[in-house]
């Protein structure tokens, strides 16, 4: 580096110019400061998860929590919604990739959430180029020439910017605080909010993030004061930056008032990770047979456990002001087969009408050719109004025991169920470790949540023997014996790393005990 360097910082990253445009003094001060402050807590959170599966693997049934009841029966509201984030009917995702970012911005979409966790593969150049990327989409210099001579840059409208950054498990190896990685999350928050917080508000918006992940308010209370501190820091006013919550965990949506409530300054809404939440749920009953998922196919959101979930997190968000974002719509239309466009388009519209007619204010999308449906089922429902959160849906009425209860009434486990989740994971890792997270796969814009339910559900299977439809054990041997069929239908021009997704996967399906995320382990295969 040719700027000096904080005391105790170091990057083992290779330096490049935008490595030092990145990681000016300013911004490493910042993230050694944050990192000095919460990694300790954040490590301690993350052992306090170990504990609780640990006793979930025994047998406890986790539910509301008795000693937060008087927070969920108090009178409080979340702070009201800044301008530009009150309309949220239509939201599209997708990488902090350039071309995409523009397309994503330019879209007709009312927001866009860039990705740093589940969606882009954490390559040292990824998580760099992003930020760079994030800072020319802010200050609407951001452009892109295709290889064919293409050229892309921002309309006059365009949706307004969140950011995803990484969950608390994760680690940003390239950079050193003290001789410690330092924390995903405050790697990709700190450095977004050094470059571009004053500049949003100038513009008038503000730093508006997707927080992953979360299983406990506790998880909140320390982003809520990592946001106090880093206000603070930087001088601007507590209560600039607001949060949206991905309930993406069983234990999350637990929690839901809770965490509401330890954000209520900074609340922008919940939203509600489907793909994720079903990946949370195998993983946090791997151990109990009789909690046993089907095919993923078939875990669909109208199932029990799925629909109590969601109607819940809309009655809560609307009790406390806040916005309820439904679920993602991952489709990718087939320019080639109109008619698989036609009938996956009308799943799309029926899932949406589904999700504004329980009373969800906004609702995702992975790619732009989506957004003109889902705005039309939007616009029907809302009309001219920015949302619907004065639908308190006081009908609803869910149980603890109506979350936890998971599993799919007349559900079956089958070789085709099986082969799709060896043949997805193959693929998606694959495109992991090339650098690319949001991966086109059967016509499905697939990030690691999609991958993170196949393998657990053959770990599960294989831990439990589960039986196949036509009475098979889901064994070791059936395993490999199609886990090597797959493989062979498998390749492609150019590089390709499907031996080192062969090994993640074996490592992450035949292991004794569950891996919690695969990304701990295949981060290790990444420059």
């Amino acid at each position: 580096m040719t700027q000096p360097m904080p005391a105790g910082v170091e990057i083992v990253g290779k330096i490049t110019p935008a490595v030092e445009e990145v990681l000016t003094p300013e911004a490493l001060t910042l993230l050694a400061d944050l990192q000095r402050t919460f990694n300790s807590r954040r490590l301690e959170l993350l052992e306090r998860r170990r504990a609780r599966q640990q006793r979930f693997d025994a047998g406890e049934i986790p539910g509301f929590l008795p000693e937060t009841a008087p927070i969920r029966s108090a009178d409080w509201k979340v702070a009201p919604a800044p301008a530009d984030l009150n309309d949220r009917r239509v939201e599209i995702t997708g990488p902090s990739e350039r071309k995409m970012m523009i397309n994503a911005l330019n879209s007709g979409a009312s927001v866009f959430m860039t990705d740093f966790e589940d969606a882009l593969s954490p390559t040292w150049e990824n998580v760099i180029d992003g930020q760079i990327n994030c800072s020319d989409a802010v200050r609407r210099t951001i452009s892109f020439v295709n290889p064919d001579g293409r050229q892309y840059r921002l309309n006059e409208t365009i949706a307004t910017l969140l950011v995803r950054p990484r969950g608390w498990h994760l680690v940003e190896k390239h950079v050193l605080v003290d001789g410690t990685p330092v924390s995903g999350s405050l790697f990709d928050f700190g450095l977004y909010m050094v470059r571009n917080a004053k500049e949003l508000l100038r513009r008038s918006s503000g730093p508006y993030f997707y927080l992953p992940k979360l299983e406990s308010h506790l998880e909140a209370r320390l982003w809520n004061d990592v946001f106090n501190y880093t206000q603070d820091k930087l001088g601007i006013a507590r209560g600039t930056i607001r949060a949206t919550v991905l309930i993406e965990t069983i234990l999350g949506a637990l929690e839901m008032e809770e965490i509401l409530y330890e954000l209520r300054e900074h609340a922008a809404g919940l939203n509600a990770g489907r793909w994720d939440y079903i990946f949370s749920a195998i993983k946090k009953f791997a151990k109990r047979e009789d909690m046993m998922l089907p095919d993923r196919a078939q875990v669909t959101m109208t199932v029990p456990f799925m629909r109590a979930y969601t109607e819940l997190m809309v009655h809560t968000c609307h009790k406390r002001g806040a916005h309820a974002i439904g679920g993602m719509a991952a489709f990718i239309p087939n320019r080639r087969d109109p008619e698989v466009t036609e009938n996956a388009l009308a799943k799309v519209r029926e899932d949406k009408l589904r999700e504004f007619g329980d009373g969800c204010d906004g609702t995702w999308v992975a790619h732009p050719d989506l957004v003109p449906t889902v705005r039309e089922v939007a616009d029907d429902y809302l009309g001219a109004r920015p949302n619907q959160k004065d639908r308190l849906r006081e009908d609803v009425k869910v149980a603890d025991r109506e979350i936890t209860t998971v599993g799919v009434p007349g559900g079956e486990i089958t070789e085709a169920g099986l082969r799709l989740n060896i043949s997805v994971a193959l693929q998606y890792i694959n495109s992991w470790l090339l650098g690319n997270g949001a991966a086109a796969i059967n016509n499905l814009m697939e990030d690691a949540a999609t991958a993170e339910i196949s393998r657990s559900q053959i770990w599960q299977w294989i831990h439990h023997n589960a039986k196949l439809a036509d009475g098979r054990p889901v064994t070791r041997s059936l395993y490999a014996q199609l886990r090597a069929e797959e493989l062979s239908k498998l390749g492609g021009s150019g590089p390709q790393r499907y031996e080192d997704a062969a090994e993640i996967l074996d490592t992450l399906c035949l292991a004794d005990d569950f891996i919690e995320f695969l990304t701990l382990i295949a981060y290790d295969y990444l420059d």
